[in-house]
Parts: structure tokens; sequence; C-alpha cells
């Protein structure tokens, strides 16, 4: 059996997640993962608003999720790296920066779930107006552009809401791609959305996402690929990113093994 590597796993200590850090390298064992990355949500200081707070840890907690990552590490026989999938907000980048420099991170994602309005943050499923699509782009751009982040997650998540593949979708999802092209930052293939009830639309069932068009589009570009499974339970930390690389090879893509080549 081949191995593979899955850089996208949340915990239970984001709150929103079930198991332990070492029961998700248990099961990664038992799959014969060739290498293995954590990536709850990052802590935001006190100071900051907080979005979602109850989908991730305090700053005071991300201490415990560290030692217990590094604990794994030494034991592993394979890669094991602590990460944080985080927003982008420019008010903030030195606070992505001191993630890595001072509370651990090895490595830090992108996953673009919201806009920005004023001072309201609007999930990207329930985004309705063209305004704050084009905005919602402009800002996850932004973050690629910031250099902070190893790959963009689930960069058709917008589509969930949107659901149609016009030229407005297209322009869309083309301007995303061209800036992973134009920056070399991976994007992902999300084995998550294709666990979760599919979508019934005038064209049939379909995943929430991976949104098919869009990776049709991004398979006509050099973009590099990253497959992980987005896991919120231990049993799915290999099976989702089995599923992203299956859908993968409908396009011909060779997804990336590790993000720290």
């Amino acid at each position: 059996m081949r191995q593979i590597s899955n850089f996208h796993t949340h915990t239970e200590l984001c709150h929103h997640a079930k198991g332990s850090p070492a029961e998700y390298y248990e099961q990664a064992v038992k799959e014969s993962c060739l290498a293995l990355g954590f990536s709850d949500h990052c802590p935001y200081l006190d100071s900051f608003f907080d979005y979602w707070p109850n989908i991730r840890m305090s700053v005071e907690e991300s201490a415990d999720y560290i030692r217990e990552i590094s604990e794994i590490k030494e034991m592993s026989s394979f890669p094991v790296y602590a990460g944080y999938e985080c927003e982008w907000e420019p008010l903030y980048g030195d606070w992505y920066d001191e993630l890595k420099s001072t509370y651990g991170a090895d490595y830090l994602i992108l996953g673009s779930h919201w806009v920005t309005d004023g001072s309201s943050h609007i999930y990207a499923p329930e985004i309705e107006s063209p305004t704050l699509f084009n905005k919602y782009i402009d800002q996850t751009i932004d973050g690629l552009r910031s250099g902070n982040f190893a790959f963009l997650a689930h960069p058709d998540l917008f589509m969930m809401g949107y659901r149609k593949w016009d030229e407005q979708s297209k322009a869309w999802s083309q301007a995303l791609i061209d800036a992973a092209v134009d920056l070399d930052v991976p994007l992902e293939i999300n084995g998550l959305g294709m666990s979760r009830n599919p979508f019934n639309t005038k064209n049939g069932m379909r995943y929430q996402y991976p949104f098919v068009e869009f990776w049709e589009m991004v398979s006509q570009t050099t973009a590099r690929v990253i497959c992980n499974s987005d896991a919120h339970k231990p049993e799915d930390i290999m099976l989702n990113a089995w599923k992203a690389r299956d859908f993968s090879s409908r396009f011909g893509f060779e997804p990336i093994d590790s993000i720290f080549e």
C-alpha cells in the first residue's frame, strides 16, 4: 500500500473535534502515514477580536498542544509537525510570525473561512452579494501574498454557497488559481467536504467541496496541489486524505507529499 501524507488535522484541543493528538497519531501509524501535520485553528490574543471562539484553543492551551505534539515527534518513525490553521487579518500579521517564532508552530495554513466587512465577519458559504464575494477573493489573495502560509486549504469553500458555475464564479476561481500559481502556494483538495452530506443541485448530487469545475480549471495550470484529510476524528485522519487523492486522480494531478521540500 502506498504511503501518503496529511497536513490538515484537528484535535479536541480546538474544542470542535474529537480525539487527542496521540489518538490521531496512533491511527496514522496503523494506516502507514508518510508524514503527519497537526493544524488546529490558531489562538488569538485577548486584545484581538475573536470570530468563532468556540473552534479554537486559547493562547494558554497552545502550550499543551505544542507539548503533546513534541512528545509524538520524539517517538515517531515518520515526520510529525505542529501547525495552525489561520484566517487572514492584515492587522495581525506579526501574530502569525509569532506563532512560529514563539509558539512552536512548524507551519501555518490559510483556511479562508470568512470575509471581513467592517466589524462583521461573514462565513464564505453565506456570502450573498457579488461585492462581498469580490472582497473575499481579494482578502484570500492578500493572505497568500503575505508569505505566511504553506498552502491554501479548501480554496473552493466559497462555492458551497454560490454553487453556480457561471462567468462570475469562473472569474473568482481564476483569480485565486492565478495567485496561487504566481506565488507558488499549493492548493488543497480537502477530503472533509467529500465526507459531509452532498448537495442536491439542478445538475444532480455533488460534494459540498471539492467543486469539480474549480479543479478542472486548476488542472489547466501549473498550480501545485496537496491532498489532505481535514480530520476532526481519528478514524478520518487517512481515510479523508485518500478520498482527496482519489478525487485528484480524475484530473491527472501529482499531489505533493510534503510542504517542507
